[in-house]
């Protein structure tokens, strides 16, 4: 590998848009490994690009550091994955976005209602979760998660 096929990280948080701190915190975390020249300055691919672009673009869908770092952990080292790289990783981020598509469309359809969390703080709550039922299946909003009511009681 030539050394003008490396960036310095000034030059990839030009190419990203990404501020250099934030190479950093991604570098802490694992999305991206520099290399170290003689003088210990980090060195990067150009591969990086795609790699910082991904992150980008899956944090805007929604997905945590760690759930990008595991797909990303699925492509190559010292290389630019290929079209088959991402249409593997492409595959799996689809199954969960359309989970959360899923997820959002009970929200709006349910946005006025109340969604079974237990607050009690509305009469309609206490229609819909009387006795604060939907706690037996756990924390959160349980019907908007899938859980169904038992009985509604009124």
């Amino acid at each position: 590998m030539k050394a003008s096929d490396l960036l310095s990280i000034g030059e990839l948080a030009e190419r990203t848009g990404l501020a250099v701190s934030a190479i950093r915190f991604y570098e802490e975390k694992g999305l991206v490994h520099p290399i170290r020249n003689k003088g210990g300055q980090r060195r990067f691919l150009r591969a990086d690009i795609r790699r910082l672009s991904f992150v980008l673009v899956a944090q805007e869908f929604g997905f945590t550091i760690s759930e990008i770092a595991a797909q990303l952990g699925r492509l190559p080292e010292g290389r630019a994955p290929t079209k088959a790289d991402w249409t593997r990783i492409s595959r799996e981020f689809r199954k969960h976005l359309d989970l959360r598509i899923e997820r959002m469309e009970t929200l709006r359809d349910k946005l006025d209602a109340c969604i079974g969390c237990g607050c009690l703080s509305m009469k309609s709550c206490q229609l819909y979760n009387a006795g604060d039922a939907a706690a037996r299946h756990g924390r959160g909003p349980r019907y908007l998660l899938g859980d169904s009511p038992d009985v509604i009681e009124t």
